[in-house]
């Protein structure tokens, strides 16, 4: 009778033995399948969560482009407003300039600023009497030669002239009463010295043109002598108001 209950001892020990077996087997594959599931989802997040990132800075980059292309386009809009600001400030700065050039010559042509500088002065002298001739008027000076010499001067370029120290301006008056000259009510006996400030050159050419003044008054038996390159110093004649 000591031996069946050997055998039953042996049998449920196997019992036992192979139900821990299963059961941990079956622990290790729950465990090994809820592991798996667990990878695959993790897998599955990340990607879509590279992919919505990826998407969000596709977009992102998208939309910057586009912000720089307005702005550049932004950028070149008011470059080309600088540059128009710029031409104007330019071409009224321009135009400042030659108003304040012409004002200066109006001043000095009127006689209301002092000037200085190189110039040529000629000298107007009676021509050497002639006792055979029969008007003593053939060989003294009139205004007519001094007005000549003076409009001369003036399309050369002189930027002002004078006439025995009396400075010339725009309404200035010249006449001729016998051996003297009466230039804005001041009488001046001959010689008569005409000086202009300008370019001493194109003074002196302009007055020994062929057949010019200089010509016209030698054949009126006036006495002409050139003198360039001197400086020559003016007064203001008039003081603005």
């Amino acid at each position: 009778m000591k031996k069946p209950k050997k055998s039953n001892r042996k049998s449920f020990s196997k019992s036992v033995v192979f139900s821990l077996v299963f059961l941990v087997l079956g622990f290790i594959m729950a465990y090994s399948y809820s592991l798996s599931n667990a990878n695959r989802e993790t897998a599955e997040f990340t990607g879509g969560a590279f992919f919505e990132q990826e998407e969000r800075y596709r977009k992102e980059l998208i939309d910057q482009q586009e912000r720089n292309k307005e702005l550049k386009n932004e950028l070149q809009e008011k470059q080309s407003e600088v540059q128009e600001y710029e031409k104007s400030f330019a071409d009224g700065e321009n135009r400042y300039t030659e108003y304040a050039e012409e004002a200066k010559e109006l001043r000095r042509y009127l006689g209301l600023v002092p000037v200085q500088g190189s110039g040529l002065k000629v000298t107007l002298q009676d021509g050497d009497y002639d006792s055979n001739s029969v008007n003593p008027n053939d060989y003294i000076v009139h205004e007519s030669h001094v007005f000549q010499v003076i409009n001369e001067l003036y399309i050369s370029g002189a930027q002002a002239i004078s006439i025995n120290g009396q400075r010339i301006h725009g309404n200035s008056y010249i006449v001729c009463t016998g051996p003297v000259i009466t230039v804005d009510g001041a009488q001046y006996p001959a010689p008569f010295v005409i000086e202009a400030i300008g370019e001493p050159e194109v003074l002196t050419a302009s007055m020994e043109l062929t057949g010019g003044i200089m010509d016209q008054l030698l054949s009126d038996n006036i006495i002409v002598t050139l003198d360039e390159g001197q400086v020559i110093k003016m007064a203001a004649l008039l003081t603005e108001s």
